[in-house]
């Protein structure tokens, strides 16, 4: 006797019924039977893969399921979410050697997978985003580092992880994560093999995410906002209405109103409504205006923004003026500084401990200077004072200040006499007793 062998993982099994009346109640997932299926199975889906795989998803009071996928359907998340991780994954990655208090710039091989290649498949700037973007939008971002063999502690690549194929776990005081691809069979590394940003309210293990906690409500808010718009735009924008009327209507203006009306709605809801024997239409359904549509859509947007640290203007919303600075350059250092900085020091933080694990020699930061750059009165300026304006001791000479702006040297360039730190300009008090 042969038999067939029931494969579970072929299709996905789903019922909208059930999920949507376990994500309404307290306690359904127990009573449904979630939670003790979670406990004995062995597959390595995790409570949080199967409530999402049974339609289970976080539900905001609006009635707006908000998971990763619906939230960037709202163009406030999606900017905010594009604007950080574009920004960090366009930054250039420095590798530097330590030398007593100074530091050197090295010629480093890492430095190609961290800013050019980061593997096969993955540019750095694509690998950086996805994972800046697993981050942003479930609260972890991983990624695996690449070796040329298993007991090798060199690092040849990298690629970025999916965050529902990665599941961390202890084993007594070790962190391990199991990698379960899909296309092939599970496997687990340890954390030194793994790159791992958490976001706020890590506990060890995974983070929260900002999406689906702290930005539930206004996520939840502007899908419903959005769908209401969507749905009274459809109808062709027209509000629900009744006839009413102070007089007995009879059958001859009844069968002469039900002509009009089926002329109207063949004709898109746009034709004439006849109406006779003392008619009025009665507005039932609440106007945009009544319901405050657009000022709650402008409410969300300052919420999702403040909940991603990202100034409102930059993701287009313009109705408010930004408080980092009039000027391009306050801002930019105002968005480095209170948005990009409290990702960029743990993204440092982890690449230094799992490239350099015992030898710190080496260490990687960040260039922010592109994003931190003034106009160019304000740097010339200060390439005035570096030189030694008017008889001050320089610390630039003209060929750093040509690499600033990306210049070769140049050789030929005549400078004014006395302006190098190597033959000053003498004091005023020198200046003075020469004369």
């Amino acid at each position: 006797m042969t038999g067939t062998l029931l494969n579970l993982e072929a299709t996905r099994h789903e019922s909208r019924v059930l999920g949507s009346w376990m994500a309404g109640r307290d306690g359904a997932s127990e009573r449904a039977g979630v939670v003790a299926l979670g406990e004995n199975s062995h597959s390595e889906l995790s409570m949080d893969g199967l409530a999402s795989l049974l339609g289970a998803a976080h539900r905001s009071s609006s009635g707006a399921a908000v998971t990763a996928e619906t939230a960037m359907r709202v163009s406030a998340a999606y900017g905010c979410m594009a604007l950080v991780a574009g920004a960090i994954a366009t930054l250039p990655i420095g590798i530097y050697e330590r030398s007593g208090n100074d530091r050197d710039s090295a010629d480093h091989d890492y430095w190609w997978m961290l800013n050019e290649k980061a593997s096969d498949g993955w540019t750095a700037s694509a690998a950086w985003e996805a994972i800046m973007l697993s981050k942003l939008s479930h609260g972890d971002g991983f990624g695996e580092w690449i070796r040329p063999s298993f007991h090798s502690n060199r690092v040849i690549g990298w690629k970025p992880l999916p965050r529902h194929t990665v599941q961390p776990f202890k084993d007594r005081d070790e962190v391990y994560y199991r990698i379960s691809p899909g296309d092939k069979p599970s496997y687990v590394l340890h954390r030194d093999d793994i790159i791992h940003l958490p976001s706020l309210g890590f506990d060890g293990l995974t983070s929260p995410s900002p999406l689906t906690y702290a930005a539930l409500e206004a996520i939840g808010t502007a899908l419903s906002s959005q769908e209401h718009a969507g749905r009274f735009f459809s109808g062709g924008a027209n509000f629900d209405y009744a006839l009413t009327s102070e007089k007995k209507v009879d059958d001859k203006q009844l069968l002469a109103l039900k002509a009009s009306l089926i002329a109207r709605v063949q004709n898109g809801g746009r034709g004439p409504l006849i109406l006779t024997g003392g008619l009025k239409p009665a507005q039932l359904s609440v106007n945009s205006k009544d319901a405050e549509i657009l000022a709650t859509r402008l409410f969300t947007v300052e919420e999702i923004c403040r909940i991603f640290g990202v100034p409102p203007h930059m993701v287009g919303h313009t109705e408010k003026q930004t408080s980092h600075g009039s000027g391009i350059a306050e801002q930019g250092i105002g968005f480095v500084r209170y948005t990009l900085q409290r990702h960029l020091t743990p993204i440092q933080q982890e690449l230094n401990s799992k490239l350099w694990p015992v030898r710190q020699k080496y260490f990687v930061e960040h260039i922010t200077a592109a994003l931190e750059r003034g106009d160019i009165k304000a740097r010339y300026e200060a390439y005035r004072i570096g030189l030694g304006r008017a008889g001050e001791q320089p610390f630039l000479t003209a060929d750093e200040v040509r690499r600033q702006e990306n210049m070769p040297p140049n050789t030929k360039l005549k400078t004014n006499g006395g302006m190098s730190a190597e033959k000053p300009d003498p004091a005023p008090g020198e200046q003075q007793e020469t004369a």
